[in-house]
């Protein structure tokens, strides 16, 4: 059995013999080669001094040039690179603006840059102006945001407040009637069922992100019957509700009402005061029962508890 196993697989012919012989000689040769270059092949030497009287030239050339090669003082050259930002300017630049007497109510925009005052921070007092803001007096200048503390100084002394301003917003005291009488100011009061989104930003605190919110938000209940119903606005915080409670008002508590033994789930559910499962509910019940005689009958599904049978019972009919 052995004998036939190393007669079939160990047993070559004259060619395989010369082919196995071959390639070990191959194989030995490749070993071997790497060890060989060193002796047919010369490393060359490369000569540095020639590059390196160059660069040496170089510096010397550029220290003529600049008067000195190394910066002894960065803060000296910063200008050079980056000039500081308008956020921290801290005074120091030379003033190039022309003082002279002024309104700041009524100054354009020539007349800002020829004080010296930069664009950014006329572009901040136009839009502080442009909005309704005022300057009562000429401390104020104080408050403008990107004027430091030398310019403020430098300008409040040539402020004139506009004697016609200064009668609009401090009237003048009547020293006739009894010192217990104070001037009053009265603000505007609006409709929350027909006031616009324009009408709701001009309240404290309402942006006109609210301001949309809160008008989505009566479009969708159909109409608002009392203004606490305001305060329930998604992202109106309950501060600032009780900061404008007092500037509702509600002439026309009329609201749009649905039938509920027409209505649909779709048009129930879009309420929101209904939620999908109360709406599938009170559908369910319709279909089961028969239509509702009284609204009170809502009452009877079981989803439908005081509370949200009492907030939802001025939108509802039969």
């Amino acid at each position: 059995m052995w004998k036939q196993f190393i007669s079939d697989y160990l047993n070559f012919t004259r060619k395989e013999r010369t082919g196995i012989l071959a390639l070990l000689v191959l194989v030995a040769v490749l070993i071997i080669l790497p060890f060989l270059f060193p002796f047919f092949i010369k490393s060359k030497t490369y000569d540095h001094s020639a590059f390196e009287k160059e660069i040496a030239a170089l510096k010397i050339t550029q220290a003529d040039s600049t008067g000195k090669y190394q910066r002894k003082n960065y803060d000296e050259d910063q200008p050079q690179y980056a000039q500081p930002s308008e956020k921290y300017y801290d005074g120091k630049e030379e003033w190039k603006g022309k003082l002279f007497y002024f309104d700041p109510n009524t100054l354009d925009e020539a007349g800002w840059k020829k004080l010296g005052v930069r664009d950014k921070t006329i572009a901040t007092i136009k839009n502080y102006t442009s909005k309704g803001g005022k300057f009562y007096k000429p401390e104020d200048i104080r408050k403008i945001w990107g004027l430091n503390e030398e310019e403020k100084a430098r300008l409040e002394p040539y402020i004139k407040i506009e004697s016609a301003a200064k009668e609009n917003f401090y009237p003048a005291k009547n020293y006739d009637k009894p010192a217990t009488e104070k001037a009053t100011y009265t603000p505007a009061v609006i409709d929350i069922n027909t006031a616009d989104t324009a009408a709701f930003i001009a309240l404290p605190g309402i942006g006109s992100k609210l301001a949309q919110r809160i008008v989505s938000f009566r479009e969708k209940l159909g109409g608002f019957y009392k203004t606490e119903q305001v305060g329930e606005t998604f992202g109106l915080p309950d501060s600032t509700f009780q900061k404008i409670k007092l500037r509702l008002a509600l002439s026309n508590p009329d609201v749009k009402k649905l039938n509920v033994n027409t209505a649909t789930l779709d048009e129930l559910k879009s309420h929101p005061y209904i939620r999908y499962v109360i709406a599938n509910a009170v559908v369910q019940y319709r279909t089961q029962h028969g239509n509702f005689v009284a609204l009170n009958d809502l009452k009877k599904v079981m989803l439908v508890t005081d509370e949200v049978y009492n907030k939802l019972l001025p939108y509802l009919k039969l």
